[in-house]
């Protein structure tokens, strides 16, 4: 590993611009691409040199390997930072990188395949000491197969695709009778999403936590775990809230996760930042789920809760440096709270929404982080996912933070399009919410509570502000296009000079 100076940003939106600013602040020149969607987005302007890679479908720009690493030729380029999505988990991206005498900031290719094969990560698990849910640790080739090993684990199952991540390929059984169509349905969207699809069995566990912990692994054989994030507020398997640290995570338990975590990530050779997921019972048992081996779109409460910049430590890692975090038992200082901001609505089943952004205003104030991608007069398309931005905050208890961040939530006003800000304000608004009494089926059962909720006062002023503004910019588009009634004044009238002298003379 040698050190760079120039590093291309293989990424768009938020994370693009995260990571451009963290290069800057390495004293690095980063280098952005976009596709023709987003030639307008923030992170072209960040960046020393922008670069246009294709039409807005991902095929045809950000997956497209050959463009990418042709962009960085030609920009002169010594290193590649794949951010998070994309082609961030994909094994041939970090090898074509590397073949073309890149830098691949993040992991080696072989610790990509090895945990991003879901029953290869599972059988390396198991051989480091590291507890996994049972199932199976082979792909099971049919549904008769697949019925045998669920018979074997007991129902309810999980059936989950091999390469699979984000709850594609994934389904439910709760009985026989539901295998061999869920089966089907499974396959073939892992099939969709991944290319393959190749399924395991896992047993399904009631009413779990679902816990990460952040890992960091540099050159000098050192691993540090940075504690734990509560990801169970998710909808579909897609996290909606973060937490960190967890209220049912005691200093013992932590230790115990950091340690099996550490081992998880030594047993493949890790290089850089990483997550090690964890599904934690009501009992107090945990079990590994899945690595993933790249940036986490929660990593700032982590950042905020021990002070430590993770994108900063992936740049150091990918020169050779050592990691500037000590290792031993570190413990979170105060609470952050993460609520993604996605152009969905939430009362209509969280469909995505598209439009433009005709009005942005972001929080702010002590405490306040806005990891934004978009701004006002950007176009949101269906092309890429709904994540706007990440709403962050921080406070000295969890109280602190949960009152810091509904202040946080009635300052953001978005027009143009819905989006989740709604939906934030009431989970924070619930009970049990309020008391950390959260798994992974939140949403399943207090769903409907919170769609049945009446307005609260403070939901109701972000959303008045929202609507009058985008009504004002609907009266001002009508009257810039009808014709005018009467020629413009060739000069000031008497009265604005008149209040021109009297602001001068006051």
């Amino acid at each position: 590993m040698a050190p760079f100076k120039r590093v291309l940003v293989a990424n768009r939106g938020e994370v693009a611009l995260r990571v451009i600013r963290a290069c800057h602040e390495e004293g690095l020149e980063a280098v952005a691409v976009y596709s023709d969607a987003d030639r307008l987005s923030p992170h072209v302007r960040a960046a020393h040199v922008a670069v246009p890679i294709g039409a807005a479908p991902a095929a045809e720009s950000y997956l497209d390997i050959a463009k990418l690493i042709e962009a960085a030729r030609t920009t002169e380029c010594q290193a590649i930072h794949p951010g998070y999505g994309f082609l961030s988990e994909r094994a041939p991206f970090a090898e074509a990188v590397t073949q073309a005498g890149l830098t691949f900031v993040g992991p080696p290719a072989t610790a990509i395949q090895a945990m991003g094969d879901k029953t290869e990560a599972r059988r390396r698990m198991q051989a480091a000491g590291v507890p996994v849910v049972p199932g199976t640790t082979r792909p099971v080739p049919d549904h008769v197969q697949a019925g045998a090993e669920a018979a074997r684990l007991g129902y309810p199952v999980l059936l989950k695709a091999v390469a699979g991540g984000g709850g594609k390929g994934m389904r439910l059984v709760r009985d026989e009778a539901e295998l061999e169509s869920a089966f089907q349905g499974a396959e073939s969207e892992a099939m969709k999403a991944f290319g393959a699809g190749e399924l395991y069995l896992e047993k399904y566990l009631d009413r779990p936590r679902h816990i990460e912990i952040q890992i960091l692994a540099d050159t000098y054989g050192r691993v540090v775990a940075l504690g734990e994030r509560e990801c169970s507020i998710q909808r579909r398997h897609q996290k909606l809230i973060e937490e960190a640290p967890s209220v049912a995570v005691t200093p013992a338990l932590r230790r115990r996760l950091s340690e099996a975590a550490t081992a998880a990530a030594g047993s493949v050779g890790y290089l850089g930042a990483g997550t090690i997921e964890f599904l934690l019972a009501p009992t107090g048992e945990f079990y590994f789920l899945e690595m993933n081996t790249r940036l986490q779109v929660e990593h700032p409460v982590t950042e905020l809760v021990f002070g430590v910049d993770i994108v900063r430590e992936q740049l150091r890692v990918a020169q050779g440096q050592p990691l500037r975090v000590h290792s031993g038992a570190l413990q979170p200082r105060g609470h952050a709270i993460e609520c993604r901001i996605t152009a969905e609505d939430p009362f209509n089943d969280f469909l995505p929404a598209t439009g433009m952004i005709r009005y942005l205003q972001a929080p702010s104030g002590p405490g306040v982080r806005w990891d934004g991608g978009v701004e006002a007069g950007n176009e949101v398309t269906l092309f890429y996912d709904p994540l706007l931005a990440k709403l962050i905050v921080w406070g000295d208890t969890r109280a602190a933070a949960l009152q810091r961040m509904r202040r946080a939530l009635r300052e953001l006003v978005i027009v143009g399009i819905p989006s989740s800000q709604a939906f934030h304000l009431r989970v924070l608004a619930d009970p049990d919410f309020q008391r950390g009494d959260v798994d992974v089926t939140y949403l399943e059962r207090v769903g409907e509570r919170l769609l049945a909720a009446e307005l609260a006062p403070e939901l109701i002023q972000p959303l008045a502000i929202a609507a009058a503004l985008l009504a004002e910019e609907q009266r001002a588009s009508a009257a810039a296009a009808a014709p005018p009634t009467a020629p413009p004044p060739a000069r000031p009238s008497v009265w604005t000079l008149a209040a021109r002298r009297e602001s001068v003379g006051g």
